[in-house]
């Protein structure tokens, strides 16, 4: 007989058993850290604009320069997401957000991202503040500069804005446009 916890006493067939229960547990766990994390979690992330993610080495990530920002006033709000039909744009499926005071000229953001993959990147500049597009005077703008017009309503498609990205840092510019 096997003595457990100096109280209890099992008998040989009731070792096998406890055995079995204790790989059966050990298959239930790794499976468990085998799990991806729930899909949320790989979206809405609200980060900071830090610089040191984009340098040589980095994991991969998009470095954007906003060329034509027309006022230091207001916020501008940088997104990335994945260059498909189900993401590009769709409400909650941007994968990091960058939102700062706006500053006229130039502007430099450094975008991580997941993987190496395509992906696609919104700017907009809300002038005053309010949390809203204002089409007469908010701008924006799209990483491969497409074309935006009341065809495509401001949403050309995912093909149109996909960047490559590789294992590293990829660098783009987004001419802003103002309406």
């Amino acid at each position: 007989m096997t003595t457990i916890n100096s109280s209890k006493q099992i008998g040989p067939g009731s070792r096998k058993a406890g055995r079995a229960i204790a790989a059966g547990l050990a298959i239930v766990c790794t499976m468990g850290l085998a799990v991806p994390a729930p899909a949320v979690a790989q979206y809405r992330n609200k980060i900071g604009n830090d610089m040191t993610r984009c340098t040589a080495g980095s994991p991969p990530a998009v470095m954007v320069t906003l060329d034509g920002v027309k006022t230091s006033q207001g916020t501008v709000r940088i997104q990335t997401y994945r260059a498909t039909s189900d993401e590009w744009l769709k409400k909650g499926k941007w994968l990091s957000r960058i939102e700062v005071p706006a500053k006229a000229g130039t502007m430099t953001f450094c975008l991580p991202v997941p993987a190496s993959g395509t992906y696609g990147v919104a700017a907009r500049h809300d002038i005053n503040g309010n949390g809203s597009t204002d089409i007469t005077t908010d701008g924006g703008g799209m990483s491969n500069n497409p074309s935006i017009n009341v065809f495509n309503l401001g949403k050309p498609s995912y093909t149109k804005v996909g960047v490559p990205v590789g294992s590293g840092v990829k660098s783009i510019r987004i001419e802003m446009k103002y309406w």
